[in-house]
């Protein structure tokens, strides 16, 4: 990038910081004297660095989730920010300025790429807003720096040979002349208005990288929206900044330039270095002729080769970014935050829904509901039949053979119908608060496709199972407990030998609420005037809070396995965690204590 002999100032704007004056100059440093560039001495500063990357590297959001998006595109933006242009420029002093070409489709980029350069180190025509294939030119000795290994590790390579030829799509030319000076590098990036929507992320990783733009945009195009919306981005992060406005006709000229002026004004870029390109097809082997690029290439040589200047320019930049990160991180953590909200809700509607059902089924027993229809009704034929006295007492093997096959028969129904109408109890708060838990999921967009591939549903899957083998061990549980208490020696002045069994079988009617629902029932012999009598009041009192206590929590494990489902299914989502967002406030306010 050799300095061209003086030019007129037929091709530049007349407007301050057009020729020769770097951006940082003709803006001033509005932050003052607290900005800092890389160094790459700065061990702290590099720690903290690694500290936001890895905790922005760690988030995760739920796919289709409120935030998800928005939050992965802030994720990237920052991360790829901190990967590929701040820590290697802290690591590294001696970092190649990278200066990026960028702007509408058919601006002319290439050709002033190969201007700027003296030679031509990239294609130009009618492809190339179809392309996506960037082109990096840089001095021979700095071809190593633009490698895999140091700069945009992702991104695949290749090094040119002999002839400017177009790369692969998504694919780096690197092309090493001798036109360059060493420890600068110029970048011919893809259209940030490419009717390909991949090529505006392209460009934007680029620019993203760069320590100078130098943004080329049209007569016709300056007023674009996207335009406005690279260059937006510049003024937020006080990137070094030089605006070209190309192909401008003689016709209106100033007029045209003017109101671009005023354009940059209004958005707050009006001490960008400014410099206009006439139409013109005075082009020869890509490249313009009759000095029609030489203010542009004279401003840049300046900064190639002034040490002092190309170092401002880089600071600059690298101070812009890092202040960029006041906003940028915060916006990533209101993300995290809204996808955190959205755990909460979720759970919150779990949680809520079988505590719900939870109290439903206490409140059953409590009432007594569950002894009304089939079990009330086989605790009376129990009674009435007189079965109740004689089914307390061990029966002897040869006992066992007398009886009636009626009486076994009116026991087993009712040991049956309390086992269904428990089962049933549960089962069905249970379906409720699955229905209420998919009811308010449907309420938040995303859940639908964390249903489906959980195969989550309000029918739970295998609880009447597990309900019954509950049931069955909390029966085993209440005739454990009849035989902790001793009953057989207070017993013994009553019956000769006793039935555990059955005991446990008169205090579960008791326990599942007989006399809270006797009045309403229609009576019958009350299991707990029996066993008070049976087994004193104390004892009684001891066994009935054990045997509740001993149901109650089967229960709760029962609605708890239930919940865990829908807890896996969530854990499964990347929702992100509620430290998260902690954790980057914390790392971006470190950074900006240490700076």
């Amino acid at each position: 990038m050799p300095r061209p002999p003086a030019e007129p100032d037929a091709t530049g704007s007349g407007r301050p910081g057009t020729r020769g004056t770097p951006p940082s100059a003709a803006q001033g440093r509005r932050t003052g004297p607290k900005h800092r560039g890389p160094v790459a001495s700065d061990a702290q500063l590099e720690r903290l660095l690694e500290t936001l990357r890895a905790r922005v590297q760690g988030i995760r959001f739920a796919e289709g989730m409120p935030g998800a998006s928005e939050g992965k595109t802030a994720r990237s933006d920052v991360l790829d920010q901190l990967n590929d242009y701040v820590l290697p420029r802290v690591r590294r002093a001696d970092t190649p300025l990278l200066i990026a070409v960028a702007g509408s489709t058919g601006a002319g980029k290439s050709t002033l790429v190969n201007s700027l350069v003296g030679e031509q180190v990239t294609t130009t025509g009618v492809r190339r807003p179809t392309t996506n294939s960037p082109v990096l030119a840089c001095n021979p000795a700095d071809v190593d720096w633009f490698s895999e290994a140091a700069f945009l590790p992702s991104l695949p390579r290749v090094r040119q040979q002999g002839l400017a030829m177009p790369g692969k799509d998504g694919m780096l030319v690197l092309a090493a002349s001798e036109c360059m000076p060493e420890g600068v590098a110029l970048l011919d990036t893809p259209d940030v208005d490419s009717a390909v929507a991949a090529h505006h992320e392209f460009a934007a990783k680029f620019l993203d990288a760069a320590d100078l733009w130098v943004f080329v945009t049209t007569s016709r195009r300056y007023a674009d929206a996207r335009v406005w919306e690279f260059l937006q981005v510049a003024r937020d992060r006080d990137t070094s900044l030089a605006v070209v406005l190309s192909r401008v006709p003689r016709r209106g000229r100033e007029q045209l330039v003017d109101h671009f002026g005023a354009m940059l004004e209004a958005n707050g870029l009006g001490g960008a270095a400014r410099f206009v390109i006439p139409e013109t097809d005075q082009i020869a082997n890509g490249r313009f002729t009759a000095g029609t690029a030489d203010q542009v290439r004279g401003y840049l040589a300046d900064v190639a080769g002034d040490l002092a200047l190309r170092d401002t320019v880089a600071r600059r930049t690298f101070a812009g970014v890092l202040d960029s990160f006041r906003t940028r991180v915060p916006e990533l953590a209101k993300q995290v935050e809204i996808q955190v909200e959205v755990g909460r809700t979720l759970e919150a509607a779990v949680s809520e829904a079988f505590g719900t059902a939870h109290a439903e089924v206490e409140a059953a027993l409590g009432e007594g509901a569950l002894l009304r229809g089939n079990v009330l009704a086989r605790w009376q034929d129990v009674v009435s039949s007189g079965e109740l006295l004689r089914s307390l007492r061990v029966r002897s093997r040869r006992g066992a053979k007398n009886e009636s096959a009626a009486e076994a028969t009116r026991v087993q129904a009712l040991e049956q119908a309390i086992h269904d109408g428990l089962e049933t109890l549960v089962v069905t708060a249970a379906q409720r608060a699955g229905e209420e838990i998919m009811d308010r999921w449907a309420q938040v967009p995303g859940t639908q496709e964390l249903v489906e591939r959980h195969g989550l549903g309000a029918t739970p899957v295998g609880l009447d199972r597990r309900t019954r083998e509950a049931v069955a061990a909390w029966q085993r549980r209440v005739v454990g407990l009849i035989a902790s208490e001793g009953v057989t020696k207070r017993s013994v002045a009553r019956f000769v030998t006793y039935d555990e069994e059955a005991f446990a079988l008169v205090l579960i009617v008791g326990l599942l609420g007989f006399d809270a629902s006797e009045d309403r029932a229609g009576g019958g012999a009350a299991p707990q005037r029996l066993l008070k009598a049976l087994f004193g009041a104390e004892s009684l009192r001891n066994i009935g809070t054990k045997a509740r206590h001993d149901l109650h929590a089967r229960i709760g494990e029962l609605f708890d396995e239930e919940k865990r489902r829908f807890a896996a299914a969530l854990s499964a989502a990347d929702l992100p965690g509620e430290d998260d967002a902690v954790q980057l406030y914390q790392a971006t306010y470190n950074l900006e204590i240490a700076r």
